[in-house]
């Protein structure tokens, strides 16, 4: 019941996306509609064309924005960074003195918290005894590294989300000059219409930009929280996993 609704929750957000990113071409086309004197409506070519090349880029920032989150709520899930199951099989394992068993499970199932163990075992099999401050900082150090590779990829959705209203804005200087180029290079022709042409563009880039880039900040700041979260999670886990080898041995001692 829950994975059902964790789905449509996530279908929701992709949907809300997909709506969002096609936001510029209704807003623009809805626009469009209302300066131009004869005219019922407005193509989607249309309006790439009076967009600009600038708005060609902000449709593929925007689909390689969808794409991180999806990735993002696929890859930023307990199940991915420390599964419950996998941390009571080592936990179970390692008080029983099965480390071979702890070793198959964690090659088994790969995820951050299987590195971690499989890199504290590495340390525990090589050194006897077993130094605890020595077997902390190992697992320590991988923690931190396992830590700076999950919130490292909602960097990318970051990106997208400063990218892109400096594109549109890329793109309203582009406006701009078109505008003025009119006046500046042909009196003759320095028609309203002709002036408008070049607002559009500006303001069109303008919108896109905004548009592609507010719900990628929206969706970075949301998942650095639940990345955060799961990376305490890891710290959690790893903490039980050293006590547990430590216990094992020092029963053995």
């Amino acid at each position: 019941m829950i994975t059902s609704r964790r789905s449509l929750f996530v279908l929701g957000m992709i949907a809300a996306v997909g709506v969002l990113a096609c936001m510029p071409v209704v807003m623009a086309a809805d626009a469009s509609t209302e300066v131009a004197v004869v005219s019922k409506g407005v193509t989607i070519r249309e309006l790439v064309d009076r967009g600009g090349p600038m708005l060609i880029v902000l449709a593929l920032a925007s689909v390689i924005g969808l794409a991180m989150i999806i990735y993002l709520f696929y890859t930023l899930r307990k199940d991915q960074i420390a599964p419950a199951a996998l941390r009571r099989d080592v936990i179970d394992k390692i008080r029983t003195g099965s480390l071979q068993d702890v070793r198959t499970t964690c090659n088994y199932r790969p995820s951050a918290l299987a590195d971690v163990t499989l890199v504290a075992l590495d340390f525990v099999e090589a050194n006897s005894p077993v130094d605890p401050n020595l077997l902390k900082d190992v697992i320590e150090g991988e923690g931190s590294r396992q830590a700076s590779a999950i919130q490292s990829q909602t960097q990318y959705l970051l990106d997208v989300g400063v990218i892109s209203p400096m594109i549109g804005l890329l793109g309203t200087v582009f406006g701009m000059v078109h505008a003025f180029n009119v006046v500046a290079f042909d009196l003759a022709k320095a028609k309203p219409m002709l002036l408008a042409a070049g607002v559009s563009e500006a303001l069109i880039n303008t919108a896109g930009g905004l548009i592609v880039g507010i719900p990628a900040m929206m969706f970075y700041a949301y998942f650095r929280g639940r990345a955060s979260k799961l990376v305490s999670q890891l710290e959690v886990a790893s903490t039980e996993v050293m006590t547990s080898l430590l216990k094992l041995r020092n029963n053995k001692i």
